[in-house]
């Protein structure tokens, strides 16, 4: 009775000193998960670079924090950098008054009144639309500004978890198995079933940061492009936007090239719009729907509604990182009920035919 007492007491200040551990390690979630994220990724140029150079552990995992930094890490600082410089202006311009956002819809109106006429056979008001519009693209320059501003207020911060996240890959991509193999003797789930969950883990987060980041980039790139051989302004920004925006799928970069299609249309550049259109849905669009499926939906296992679903549902709850998390909890939620239905319903079919 007695050590039973014990153990279960054990257990309960094990469960309250790792969940204080958890909250401690709160401010620091987005550096640690990111550091995992790159070991997984580059865990495969480690390997190769083991059968090259042989078991050097600190030497193997200096090269490969180092081409992580060269092809990751710095080219995206120097476009983080150029959205802070393009976001700024963009706000200044609407506080002088250059760029007045309701003017481009009363254009649009002006130019299509099909438009102001259909919405009244729904009950819709173009004004309630045209306010609502013109209040989104200022709050969302108030926004890229605000995220500026602090980006220079914060730098230090900024460095430091950039510091953080550097320092923790080196030693996940170093001792990141023997870690594995602790995790899996530690944790009471019967070790091929942590196998499978850990090799799920890694196999998700590969796939959604690899295929969703690819696929962002792509898309932003040829947004970015496109906007600057057509001459629109802010090229660079819009192209940093429909980045962002392609990591939500199906809709994705559409949200911004579609506007500035129809604008075009509005002041009579019929030509750039139907280059833009053109151009958005075969090439854009085509990057999306083929891409996606093969990086993203292929290795995660998960049908596309999931993916879209599980995306949407990650960034509203984790914000940025939730593009990767959320995918990958839906995974693990599937991994988990596939042991479940596996394991538990032959056990039952055993059972029942012992009884027989």
């Amino acid at each position: 009775m007695y050590e039973k007492l014990e153990t279960r007491t054990f257990l309960a200040m094990l469960v309250g000193v790792s969940l204080a551990f958890v909250f401690l390690m709160k401010p620091f979630f987005g550096p640690i998960f990111w550091a995992i994220a790159i070991a997984l990724i580059f865990s495969p140029f480690q390997v190769f670079l083991v059968s090259r150079i042989g078991e050097r552990p600190n030497v193997n995992a200096l090269i490969t924090l180092a081409v992580c930094m060269l092809i990751v890490v710095i080219p995206v600082l120097v476009l983080v950098t150029s959205l802070v410089a393009e976001g700024l202006g963009l706000y200044q311009k609407i506080q002088d008054g250059q760029i007045n956002p309701g003017e481009y819809i009363d254009q649009v109106n002006k130019s299509f009144p099909a438009i102001q006429s259909l919405l009244a056979q729904f009950d819709i008001s173009f004004s309630e639309i045209r306010d609502r519009a013109v209040n989104l693209f200022v709050g969302g320059s108030q926004f890229l500004a605000k995220q500026a501003l602090g980006f220079g207020q914060n730098t230090f911060q900024f460095f430091l978890g950039l510091a953080l996240m550097v320092y923790l890959a080196f030693f996940l991509l170093r001792d990141g198995s023997k870690l594995i193999d602790l995790m899996i003797r530690a944790l009471p789930l019967g070790d091929e079933r942590e196998r499978l969950l850990f090799a799920k883990f890694a196999e998700v987060t590969r796939a959604t940061v690899k295929g969703n980041l690819l696929i962002a980039i792509i898309q932003g790139a040829l947004g970015g492009i496109i906007f600057w051989i057509l001459g629109i302004g802010g090229a660079l920004l819009w192209g940093v936007v429909m980045a962002m925006f392609s990591l939500l799928p199906a809709v994705g970069a559409a949200l911004v090239w579609v506007p500035a299609a129809i604008y075009l249309a509005a002041v009579g550049d019929i030509v750039p719009a139907v280059v833009l259109t053109i151009f958005g849905v075969v090439v854009i669009g085509l990057a999306d729907n083929l891409l996606r499926p093969i990086l993203v939906g292929r290795d995660t296992k998960l049908p596309d509604y999931i993916v879209l679903l599980s995306t949407l549902g990650g960034i509203a709850m984790f914000g940025i990182n939730g593009f990767v998390m959320g995918p990958l909890v839906a995974a693990l939620f599937m991994a988990f009920w596939g042991i479940f239905i596996r394991e538990f319903s032959e056990e039952a079919q055993e059972q029942s035919n012992n009884a027989e």
